[in-house]
């Protein structure tokens, strides 16, 4: 249930509302993440429905999910039919071996895995040194 459900607020004031920049409400806006103003122009004007969006947004970034993450979280589907292009991070731990990641995980992830990957790579060399040792 939206709080104060006949209320409207400026950008301004849904930004204060909201505790986040006006620039980054038309930044999700321009994403699809929130539906444009309810009165369009230079009186723009938000409804409760917008700030219980912001404020859903937030707490969804909180928990480390991408901007990708939370569009699918929040049931929003692209209009076209395609999916939406991605971009990926690619790490070479082998002459043979290449692992991909998706880019925009949230930093913890990228850590993790990064980590697991260094530790696979240095075992890998350290093998290696070892058979070309007994050799």
């Amino acid at each position: 249930m939206p709080s104060n459900p006949g209320r409207e607020w400026s950008l301004t004031e849904l930004a204060a509302e909201a505790g986040m920049p006006a620039r980054t409400i038309r930044f999700y806006i321009a994403r699809g993440l929130l539906d444009g103003p309810l009165h369009a122009g230079r009186g723009a004007t938000y409804g409760s429905r917008h700030l219980e969006r912001l404020r859903r947004i937030s707490e969804l970034r909180n928990q480390g999910l991408t901007l990708a993450e939370i569009s699918v979280a929040l049931g929003i589907r692209r209009q076209t039919g395609l999916a939406a292009p991605e971009t990926w991070w690619q790490y070479r731990i082998g002459e043979d071996v290449m692992v991909s990641l998706r880019a925009g995980m949230s930093p913890w992830r990228v850590k993790q895995i990064t980590t697991l990957l260094e530790r696979l790579v240095r075992e890998q060399r350290e093998g290696k040194e070892t058979s070309q040792d007994d050799a």
